[in-house]
């Protein structure tokens, strides 16, 4: 994976398909602190202290449809490159918490890639299940929740496409204007 969108998006789809309702992704860059952090937290079916153990093992996965769990792993590897490091908690029947960092001016960060697209994916192929997201620069911070969207649009589906587009507003405005104001 080249972008740090595409390992939130396969670790959000882990969450969805450890029964998440809700996903709550925060991004956040703190350009005094040189960090560059992503947390994902979901309120999932959780795992024991050894599936965790086997969650950062490239050879272990609970997917029947492939052999190799590499999401965790490269995710990983990809933390440490860029001075950073990894840390998941779980706990079984209530859910799990994934923390990554990264030095944000490390040369071998991965640039996050294009966020607001894999926000839409995972809203649009997964309308059960509610997504917070929040992403802060510098503590200025936007957040975008679906369960607000749902109690305004009443019964139309998240996925309906009018809806998608207004997500899609919404996120390209918030991060844009968090973005737009330059480090004091």
């Amino acid at each position: 994976m080249l972008e740090l969108a595409a390992h939130i998006l396969d670790i959000a789809e882990n969450s969805v398909r450890a029964g998440a309702s809700l996903v709550e992704i925060t991004v956040m860059e703190d350009e005094e602190k040189n960090l560059f952090s992503i947390e994902i937290s979901d309120d999932g079916s959780g795992m024991t202290e050894e599936e965790i153990k086997k969650a950062f093992d490239p050879f272990y996965t609970t997917k029947k449809v492939r052999r190799v769990g590499l999401g965790i792993p490269l995710l990983s590897d990809a933390a440490q490159r860029a001075g950073g490091n990894l840390s998941l908690d779980s706990i079984k029947g209530k859910g799990t918490d994934l923390k990554v960092t990264f030095q944000l001016n490390h040369i071998d960060r991965q640039p996050l890639g294009d966020i607001i697209s894999t926000l839409i994916i995972l809203i649009a192929g997964n309308c059960d299940v509610d997504f917070l997201f929040k992403y802060s620069k510098n503590n200025r911070i936007f957040k975008m929740d679906t369960r607000d969207i749902r109690k305004e649009i009443d019964d139309i589906p998240m996925n309906h496409p009018e809806i998608l587009k207004y997500i899609r507003g919404v996120l390209e405005e918030g991060i844009n204007e968090i973005k737009s104001v330059d480090f004091i």
